[in-house]
């Protein structure tokens, strides 16, 4: 069963023996090398990959979606050409199993895309989401490189921390709502909502998700004392901001992305707790973090009212909402079973019309699952799925190696893992994942998970499931 399992997973895949004797990457990769070694340009060609990687996570709240299409056109460019003129000898660390399942992926989206009802719509949204692919090649590329890492993370931290600034001040002074984001007829239709830049209150809770997390792990990352003052401080103010964007798919995927995160640091830290802590220590947090829930809902309004807004199905507007659009989604998968409709939003507004009931039109299934089955259909789904599953259990794997050699880098693995399940926990009931400003960040945890990627001996996972030979860490 472990080996059906690694071989699912793609855990011991030979990859430095599967590049050398690829076709396709015997005759791309190093075609410009020469060139490369004699332009001065190319000479700095991570620190430009870098340049306009950090342009894409400074801008991505401010600006508008075809100037953030550009830099990402540019981003693409700029990783064919790295990759055109890298050294032509085999470097398994440069393409993981990650990689793999992405580029199987794509493929299940083009197929999808060739076979659309609506190809020309889907044609445009399938460029859109090459970009985005290839967006995570690029930053598992550049993250591999630790001072560009550190550089990455830092920047979107600070980056993010501007925008929570930004967002208390509404709650503080009030923000008019730019759409109906309250119910009119609910007791909390007077009850500021942020969006801070963004626009959207959702959309804010799914950007500072994974600022929370990453500042989180900072405090244990970082190693001055100034430097962990500055991200507690983080971890307060986008936590903050995310609370009172009063998303509940955002708190859903707050509380799902701390209880991970505290599994992943109790997993770091257990080889070295007393006994009685190594048994008590996970009942005692899981109690203190469900006595605060319950004294949030108890004692605050706002958060009682949404909270319980959750479980009134059809009486609350957006739950009923959400219902109907679901059920005309579900007679579009119906129709369209094995490939979908193509990807992107553009052939979702053309085919879904078909489908609506009246007075429901939505541009999207307000469920990432649904979303991903409406456009790839169930082969996507699928794909989807083991594409998941190899980056959890990729980032499990390294996991488990750098806590070995006592790094500190394991941190960024648990945050970027914790993240990555919030986010899926948040989009189980919204589709904040497919703008730019929440995917971006996505692939760039993808990436930093793909990054630390070594090749792991067959028969070294035995030690990740042991009780008895627990490695030592720090």
């Amino acid at each position: 069963m472990n080996l059906v399992w690694q071989r699912f997973t793609l855990s011991y895949l030979p990859l430095r023996q599967y590049l050398g004797t690829s076709y396709l990457h015997r005759s791309l990769v190093g075609l410009f090398h020469s060139w490369r070694q004699s332009s001065l340009l190319m000479q700095w060609g991570e620190t430009i990959a870098a340049v306009l990687l950090s342009l894409v996570y400074t801008l991505a709240p401010f600006v508008s979606n075809d100037l953030l299409g550009l830099i990402l056109v540019a981003c693409a460019g700029f990783w064919l050409l790295l990759t055109l003129s890298d050294e032509t000898t085999p470097n398994a660390s440069s393409v993981t199993p990650i990689h793999l399942l992405v580029l199987l992926y794509w493929g299940v989206a083009t197929v999808a895309t060739a076979l659309s009802p609506v190809k020309k719509a889907a044609l445009t949204d399938l460029r859109n989401f090459t970009l985005y692919l290839l967006l995570f090649a690029l930053c598992a590329r550049v993250l591999r490189l630790p001072r560009f890492r550190q550089w990455l993370i830092t920047l979107y931290l600070h980056i993010s921390l501007i925008v929570s600034v930004y967002g208390l001040r509404q709650w503080f002074f009030g923000a008019p709502p730019l759409a109906t984001w309250v119910d009119p007829t609910s007791s909390m239709s007077k009850t500021t909502r942020v969006y801070s830049y963004l626009g959207n209150p959702n959309l804010l809770a799914g950007y500072l998700l994974p600022a929370v997390v990453l500042s989180i792990v900072a405090v244990f990352a970082w190693a001055s004392g100034f430097k962990k003052a500055l991200a507690l401080t983080m971890c307060v103010v986008n936590g903050s901001c995310l609370i009172l964007t009063f998303s509940r798919g955002g708190w859903i995927g707050l509380v799902v992305a701390v209880l991970i995160l505290i599994g992943l640091l109790y997993y770091w830290w257990s080889v070295q707790m007393p006994p009685f802590w190594r048994t008590g220590l996970p009942w005692i947090l899981l109690s203190s973090l469900t006595c605060v829930l319950v004294l949030a809902v108890v004692f605050v309004e706002p958060v009682r009212d949404r909270v319980f807004s959750i479980f009134a199905d059809r009486q609350d507007s957006s739950n009923n909402f959400r219902r109907n659009v679901w059920t005309a989604v579900f007679k579009m998968i119906q129709d369209y079973p094995i490939t979908g409709i193509g990807p992107g939003h553009s052939a979702f507004n053309k085919v879904y019309p078909l489908y609506q009931l009246p007075r429901y039109s939505a541009l999207s299934a307000y469920s990432i699952f649904l979303e991903v089955i409406v456009e790839t259909g169930f082969v996507g789904f699928a794909c989807f799925l083991w594409l998941l599953i190899v980056i959890f259990n990729t980032g499990l794997l390294q996991l488990q190696r750098l806590r070995e050699i006592k790094s500190v880098d394991g941190f960024w693995i648990m945050g970027a893992i914790a993240t990555l399940a919030g986010t899926l926990a948040h989009n189980l009931v919204d589709t904040v994942w497919f703008r730019p400003e929440v995917n971006t960040v996505w692939w760039l945890m993808v990436g930093l998970i793909a990054c630390y990627y070594k090749s792991i001996p067959q028969g070294r996972d035995r030690e990740f499931n042991s009780h008895n030979t627990e490695p030592t860490a720090s």
